[in-house]
């Protein structure tokens, strides 16, 4: 690969939003003679008693839809920046935090793990209370096996010690807060999952994350999305977002609601059966047109969850309603 098309369309964004945006490499990543930075970026109000979303993606290299839906949307909104008084308006209200490009090293190398050869997405410091799937629930056999978690009692990847410290930074300290994390690769329907992917006890904010779904609902009822606890599909060592969750548990005056939006690249495989034999047409549409749709599809979500961010106190729960919100979550998606 002569270049990584994501890193330098990223690069372009940031020249595009130069005015706006509050931009910082929190770690780089070498690899091959190359060295990749991991970039942060923020746009809207830094009031930390205003909401907050964070937009994750390119945790796994080879899951490049993630990012590209991602840049999509920035890209989209630096845009409408400079005629949308509705959306000025907005960010006077919340702040946006973008890490679209997580795992530079292991998109440039074609793997799911980083280059040190450690799934960002097995390698935190939690361990399931239940037994896990044979490897895919993360191992520490080798680092050649996919889902390996890294060298036991060694401090995290670079790649998620930078993450960490960007939720702590702009998320953890906020009243509210949502994180969204874009992957591929499971099943034939797009699914927004939630804590715990360690454990399959419910999480104390099922009711806010209960609320969120039936007001995505109402607003786009014609949605093709599943909400469910990842732990309901299988659970996992190492979950970063399971770590983030839990230490926000420390302070329960604030709510902070991590979610992945995992598409669905089966369907994408049965639609075109010789994606099959080629390691990013597992993860990724091949054809432009499909491209082109996917990218498309995604953007009423993230521009929900953006302005259900900004606007949470409208909507989130309290009392008597917000206990029975969490009865019905309960019911629904742990007592089938």
């Amino acid at each position: 690969m002569p270049a990584l098309p994501e890193l330098k369309e990223l690069e372009r964004i940031i020249q595009l939003g130069q005015s706006q945006l509050d931009v910082a490499v929190l770690c780089d990543v070498d690899v091959q003679h190359k060295r990749f930075p991991v970039y942060r970026l923020a746009l809207g109000n830094p009031d930390p008693d205003n909401p907050a979303i964070g937009f994750f993606g390119g945790i796994h290299g080879l899951e490049r839809i993630g990012t590209q839906v991602l840049l999509s949307f920035l890209r989209g909104l630096l845009t409408r920046l400079q005629w949308d008084k509705s959306l000025q308006h907005m960010l006077d209200d919340v702040r946006l935090v973008f890490m679209p490009l997580m795992n530079p090293g292991g998109m440039w190398l074609a793997t799911r793990a980083n280059p040190n050869g450690v799934d960002l997405m097995r390698n935190a410091p939690v361990e399931a209370l239940d037994k896990v799937p044979f490897l895919l629930g993360g191992h520490r056999y080798s680092r050649h096996l996919p889902w390996y978690r890294g060298p036991v009692g060694a401090p995290m990847e670079i790649e998620n010690q930078a993450l960490v410290r960007a939720v702590r930074e702009e998320l953890l300290s906020r009243p509210f807060s949502v994180a969204i994390d874009c992957h591929s690769g499971f099943g034939l329907r797009d699914r927004v999952w939630f804590p715990h992917a360690h454990s399959v006890h419910p999480i104390p904010h099922l009711a806010d994350i209960l609320a969120l779904e039936e007001l995505f609902q109402q607003t786009h009822p014609n949605h093709r999305y599943l909400f469910e606890p990842q732990s309901l599909q299988y659970q996992t060592h190492g979950d970063i977002w399971d770590y983030l969750y839990l230490e926000a548990q420390q302070q329960p005056e604030r709510s902070f609601l991590p979610l992945t939006l995992e598409m669905g690249s089966w369907l994408w495989v049965k639609k075109n059966p010789r994606q099959l034999f080629s390691r990013h047409g597992m993860f990724n549409p091949v054809a432009e047109h499909r491209l082109h749709r996917v990218l498309r599809r995604h953007n009423s979500w993230l521009d929900f969850l953006m302005r259900a961010t900004c606007g949470y106190q409208q909507w989130l729960a309290s009392g008597p309603t917000r206990l029975r919100l969490q009865e019905r979550a309960v019911q629904r998606w742990y007592r089938p």
